[in-house]
């Protein structure tokens, strides 16, 4: 059975299913966050420990496949040293999790935000959207969207 389960796990099948296991958390964060159940769910520590195990879940494979782990390293080294390391199956994999999770992440802080200084709803849509898609482009129209609430301008909280 766990040979089963683990022939599942492939990297396709974790990339589509870490895509459809997301949307859940961000229409809660976009429709119903001041929701105590978006409150538990989304700021708690499941999700961060979920995606931690996914992730070591794909380099314990990435492991077993023989691949250089240490190849990850070269994706500082130039443009063409990130396109050699995103050739890569599982170390694109890994990338795409850390980017729906970091993604996640920021909206969930700008939804927590948004419930701090009152900032209506339908104001938030458009920059969740937005983060969902590319994180920082929503993040950077929320934050100039957040001054006019806040009344303050400021760099940190």
């Amino acid at each position: 059975m766990l040979t089963e389960f683990q022939d599942y796990l492939t990297f396709e099948n974790i990339y589509i299913w870490s895509n459809f296991f997301i949307l859940p958390f961000w229409l809660m964060l976009i429709f119903i966050p001041k929701s105590k159940i978006t409150q538990i769910i989304v700021n708690s520590v499941i999700l961060p420990f979920l995606f931690a195990g996914t992730y070591i879940y794909v380099v314990y494979n990435l492991i077993l496949l023989d691949e250089p782990i240490s190849e990850l390293f070269y994706l500082y080294a130039g443009i063409d040293s990130l396109y050699t390391v995103f050739s890569n199956e599982g170390f694109l994999l890994i990338f795409w999790l850390h980017f729906i999770f970091i993604n996640l992440f920021l909206g969930s802080w700008i939804s927590n935000d948004a419930i701090k200084y009152n900032v209506p709803l339908k104001i938030t849509f458009l920059p969740l959207i937005l983060t969902y898609l590319s994180g920082p482009v929503g993040f950077a129209i929320y934050w100039i969207m957040r001054i006019f609430y806040a009344k303050k301008l400021r760099i940190h909280d």
